[in-house]
């Protein structure tokens, strides 16, 4: 007759643990989606801190860095790093514009398990990707457009949130920005410019 009261409340508190361990896992948790629209202030020039404190959970981020749109034959180059308060060389964030875009690249890695980003800007093509390991929630994006390369690394990111997603939506967010009109990919024939097949497309 002992064991039934012992075996309920046991039920009772595994089943208040359980719930409890629930509620513990979302205590804190900001899924604010990223902002649609550029507003100041900024990391670094077109980065705007608010997008980065939700990808990062970083309230005060350390940031470095600058993009100069101007060099490079006009496609424009620079980085963003982004780090933790307590410490520079905890880096949580990157964002990298560079010439010498690949759309082989991509493919590659879109074939490799990637997957294809959205059209963001008319002509380029990219892919996302979350590593399977989960460590530090991590997510990156890539962007080729002509002869343009836009990265975003997100090395720490905020256990809770759909990562992934927060990176494709900080892309879509700076890329209309920083990928130029220099990077337009070369006509074709009919003085249009080139459009990937459906089966290689990353956009």
């Amino acid at each position: 007759m002992k064991l039934k009261p012992l075996a309920s409340m046991a039920a009772m508190l595994c089943m208040l643990a359980t719930s409890t361990a629930c509620q513990n896992d979302d205590v804190g948790i900001d899924r604010t989606p990223i902002p649609k629209s550029a507003a100041p202030p900024f990391a670094c020039e077109y980065i705007p801190i608010k997008a980065v404190q939700l990808m990062t959970g970083v309230r005060d981020p350390i940031a470095h860095g600058f993009f100069d749109l101007d060099i490079s034959n006009g496609l424009g180059a620079g980085t963003c790093t982004i780090y933790q308060p307590t410490d520079e060389k905890s880096k949580v964030l990157l964002v990298d514009l560079a010439p010498g875009g690949y759309s082989e690249l991509v493919e590659s890695q879109i074939s490799a398990g990637a997957s294809p980003l959205p059209e963001i800007v008319p002509g380029a093509i990219g892919y996302y990707f979350k590593p399977p390991d989960g460590n530090y929630n991590r997510a990156n994006a890539l962007l080729v457009r002509g002869k343009a390369m836009l990265s975003i690394q997100l090395d720490i990111g905020v256990s809770g949130r759909d990562n992934a997603a927060d990176v494709v939506a900080l892309m879509k967010l700076i890329a209309p920005k920083l990928i130029t009109d220099a990077s337009a990919p070369s006509p074709g024939p009919s003085g249009e410019g080139v459009s990937p097949s459906p089966t290689k497309t990353k956009g």
